[in-house]
């Protein structure tokens, strides 16, 4: 579910230096977690979801975004709460939890779900294929009414798990099964998922009457997570086995075949078959190691590519005629050239990304702890130069992942650049976005852990800024895109791991970069041409001759700053930064702070630590020079009770520890760059809570702010003016 590229790939960056970070750690008081309507944490006045019927489903607008069926020239921004459930996180709500579950996303702001591994959680424990568990499909059909009614549209995997629906498996959430790579080579495995499709998706829901797969809320269906043939086998690689299938080999030879007139013109273009290998005797072997680079390995690469498109036009006539009007994708992730063009036809692109991954929980389980603004925002980066342009983005994984200590960064890096970039969703991966309360008795809630954000203040916290940054859209769309030119199977190389190179990925930091086929591509256009002999630098001049990009921008790929078309977003790779400032959002996510940050009506002072800090209006003025009301986020890191590791960079795990979670203090000076008759500062407490003052004055704001309130740690406050 969550693998990506090899290491070296992911997770380039380096250390940061941080400020001196408080030792001292406070335990949270709140228990209940349920945001109060009307308080400073709900956001269904300013962000409101609508009733979903047909003139409000969502389909392929203009320019290829997101939009409602009856105004598709009018994109949409579309929030999303990952639902990945399973027993050890409590499985899916009863009906009252879900109608609070639902209920309390939509005051979050989310306007879109994805459902992922329902295959799994139906079938825990079912000894028979597709015996799916009663009052598990109530609870599901009952939480998708409930979204439903609170205008929250539905994204839905056709396949999550390997084992699919299956019966007798104990193993449903793990790497193990073969159906991912079989659905695209045998009659039985496509005839499997297409039965799954049938009792799930095309049967009719009690709660709303009509099947989820002729549901209007039904808005995207991603035939298989993470589907595509080369992650798949990295992901059953195993010491001292193939690096490739056998159930390959047969048809990898019959491709061969249609594309080489004989085994002499195939030796020719490889320069090197061995002996036994004959064309015509279908002996033609395999790539020995998917990481050596040969002639062999891309014409393998072409292989794939070519029956990935095919199953994925196969399994999307299935869901046609069983009569499914919505958007479809798969291959959600692994940005490599191979995949990209796997990913051509689809009607929408679909993308996972994390930085500084880690696979698991178990003792021994590390992370590098490594900041994404020092690499330039590198997971964000990779995606960006896998959308196609023409057709809905939609990044349906995501996350900084705990333990990493410079995870604040994720709340303002992503959105920020989802927003610059003009993708249609964002969803944080997780167990759930939310929990109702601190204290729910399943494994998976008892701690904090990777993939639960939830229980994180910090990660919860990032989620509220994106809310505003991302959703509500205070970060400006880019007025420039970049187009990369793709000409197809010929761009393909001998490297299976092959991707746009990261000098060029930089220029998503500027503005909007995508795929383009090449005959589409305008000649005098700034862009990214094939073969990839540009730098960034060559693309940048030729947008600021062309004025496309301001000639006053400061970005400077030597320096390591990134100043985005807009003006609104600056990385500064080097001092360890990322700031917004937007007329109703300004937000820095810091790692050091050696000169005080001034983003326009918010300055950063000083800061005993390393964190992120924004500042918010929330009570409908436009901007934060009018704002009366306004959210003030502050975090710093958060972690659990008794958490133990390996080493003093708190890299390797060896316990996480139990509730309740600790949030490290700190403290900033504030100021801003305008005045009032009253002003006062008040915590607001992780449900919403809005406690009495803990600063307050006349005249000009300026105050020194400690997440460790005389009511418990909070990453939230209230900033409140009075005029005279």
């Amino acid at each position: 579910m969550r693998l990506l590229l090899a290491a070296a790939v992911i997770f380039l960056g380096a250390h940061m230096p941080r400020a001196d970070a408080s030792d001292e750690w406070v335990p949270v008081r709140d228990v209940s977690l349920e945001v109060q309507s009307g308080s400073p944490l709900d956001f269904s006045s300013f962000l409101p979801n609508g009733a979903i019927d047909a003139e409000h489903r969502l389909v392929a607008g203009g320019g290829g975004r997101l939009a409602y069926a009856k105004a598709p020239e009018k994109p949409l921004r579309m929030l999303c709460a990952s639902l990945a459930w399973s027993p050890a996180s409590g499985g899916f709500p009863d009906h009252d939890g879900a109608e609070r579950y639902a209920r309390q996303l939509a005051l979050h702001g989310y306007n879109i779900a994805r459902l992922h591994f329902t295959d799994a959680s139906l079938m825990f424990g079912r000894q028979k294929d597709f015996d799916f568990d009663p009052e598990t499909l109530d609870r599901i059909h009952y939480l998708l009414a409930a979204l439903k009614r609170n205008g929250i549209y539905w994204i839905v995997d056709g396949l999550s798990s390997p084992r699919g629906a299956y019966g007798g498996y104990d193993d449903r959430w793990d790497a193990n099964g073969d159906l991912k790579l079989r659905l695209h080579l045998d009659e039985e495995a496509f005839a499997h998922w297409r039965t799954l499709q049938e009792k799930f998706l095309g049967r009719v829901n009690p709660y709303t009457g009509v099947a989820p797969i002729r549901d209007d809320a039904l808005a995207l269906v991603i035939l298989a997570n993470e589907n595509g043939i080369e992650f798949d086998g990295v992901v059953h690689d195993r010491p001292g086995e193939p690096a490739y299938d056998a159930a390959l080999a047969a048809p990898f030879n019959q491709w061969l075949a249609k594309r080489y007139a004989s085994t002499g013109q195939l030796a020719q273009t490889w320069r090197e078959l061995g002996a036994d290998e004959r064309l015509e005797m279908g002996t033609v072997r395999l790539p020995p190691d998917r990481y050596a680079d040969s002639a062999r390995m891309r014409d393998l690469q072409a292989f794939f590519t070519d029956l990935e498109r095919a199953s994925t036009a196969r399994m999307s006539k299935i869901l046609r005629d069983l009569g499914y009007r919505g958007l479809i994708s798969t291959y959600n992730n692994w940005p490599t050239l191979q995949t990209a063009l796997s990913r051509r036809d689809l009607e929408v692109v679909t993308m996972n990304t994390y930085h500084d991954w880690v696979g698991g929980y178990a003792p021994g389980s590390a992370l590098l702890q490594v900041s994404s603004i020092a690499d330039g925002a590198n997971y964000m980066r990779m995606i960006a130069a896998a959308r196609w342009f023409g057709k809905p983005f939609i990044v349906s994984e995501y996350d900084h992942l705990f333990w990493n200590r410079y995870r604040y960064e994720a709340g303002l890096v992503l959105p920020a650049y989802a927003s610059l970039q003009g993708w249609d969703v964002l969803c944080r991966h997780g167990h759930g976005p939310i929990v109702l309360a601190y204290g729910e008795p399943y494994p998976h809630k008892k701690a904090m852990l990777p993939y639960a954000i939830a229980l994180d203040p910090v990660a919860r916290a990032g989620e509220t800024l994106a809310a505003l940054l991302y959703r509500r859209g205070d970060v400006a769309t880019s007025g420039i895109t970049i187009p990369v030119a793709v000409h197809g199977g010929e761009d393909l190389g001998e490297d299976m791991q092959a991707r746009e190179p990261e000098r060029l990925t930089e220029l998503a930091l500027i503005g909007g970069i995508g795929l383009v086929p090449a005959d589409r591509v305008d000649d005098d256009a700034a862009g990214v041409a094939q073969p990839r002999t540009q730098g960034a630098d060559d693309v940048l001049a030729a947008l600021r001759e062309s004025r496309s990009l301001p000639r006053n921008n400061k970005t400077g790929t030597q320096s390591g700053i990134y100043e985005s078309d807009t003006g609104q977003i600056v990385l500064d790779r080097r001092a360890g930064q990322l700031r917004v400032s937007t007329p109703a959002t300004e937000a820095a996510a810091f790692s050091s702070l050696r000169v005080p940050i001034d983003l326009g009506v918010l300055s950063i002072e000083q800061a005993d630590g390393d964190g992120l800090v924004a500042l918010a209006a929330i009570d409908r003025q436009p901007s934060l020079a009018e704002s009366r009301r306004m959210l003030l986020i502050f975090a710093t890191d958060a972690r659990n009770s008794g958490m133990i590791f390996r080493d003093s960079e708190e890299k390797v795990i060896e316990d996480f520890g139990t509730l309740p979670v600790l949030i490290r203090e700190g403290h900033v000076d504030l100021a801003l760059e305008r005045g009032a008759a009253r002003w006062r500062i008040s915590p607001v407490g992780l449900d919403g809570t809005v406690y009495p003052p803990v600063r307050s004055g006349t005249g000009a704001v300026t105050f020194r702010l400690s997440n460790d309130t005389p009511y418990g740690p909070t990453t939230y406050f209230l900033v409140e003016l009075e005029d005279s």
